[in-house]
């Protein structure tokens, strides 16, 4: 049987696929006071191992906030709560201040951590590796809080809401 490859994937179409499965959506940020304070909003977040505590994302290799996530070697993830939008599409576009308005504390070696989140992950960078035209980054998480609030989430392009779903047996 002969398989043959597609390599020359319509990328729009492509990732209009890709859209189809949901995700949280994510502002990820670092630096501190003493460098310049980064973030980028983010779905491609996930868990990788929970002993010990591991997190996976990635960033597109042409951001210009890359050298600070490089030299920092340090992010937190923030996921986004439902009101949060806004900060959602804020830290999606090129600013010259993406925190302008944005209430956030210091953390850990100074990280800026996102106020009123359902979650923030404060992690050390403990791999990173170029795939494609991204950059991986493994972090160890060191600290975590989270809050019972609704998630923001994405899908097929649009901000979705959480439904719960009716499970029959």
């Amino acid at each position: 049987m002969n398989t043959k490859i597609n390599t020359t994937w319509d990328k729009r179409d492509l990732r209009n696929a890709l859209g189809s499965y949901g995700t949280g959506v994510t502002v990820v940020t670092s630096g501190n006071s003493k460098s310049r304070l980064v973030g980028v909003t983010a779905n491609s977040f996930t868990s990788v191992s929970l002993d010990p505590p591991i997190v996976l994302w990635s960033l597109v290799s042409t951001s210009p906030s890359l050298e600070v996530f490089d030299q920092s070697g340090r992010f937190v993830i923030n996921v986004l709560a439902l009101h949060q939008i806004d900060l959602s599409k804020q830290f999606s576009k090129t600013l010259a201040d993406k925190f302008a308005g944005v209430e956030y504390q210091e953390g850990l070696d100074g990280l800026p951590i996102i106020q009123n989140c359902v979650a923030t992950f404060e992690c050390k960078t403990i791999q990173r590796t170029v795939v494609g035209d991204h950059v991986l980054f493994l972090g160890q998480v060191e600290n975590y809080v989270y809050e019972s609030k609704t998630p923001l989430l994405f899908c097929q392009g649009n901000y979705v809401q959480v439904a719960e779903a009716l499970l029959s047996n």
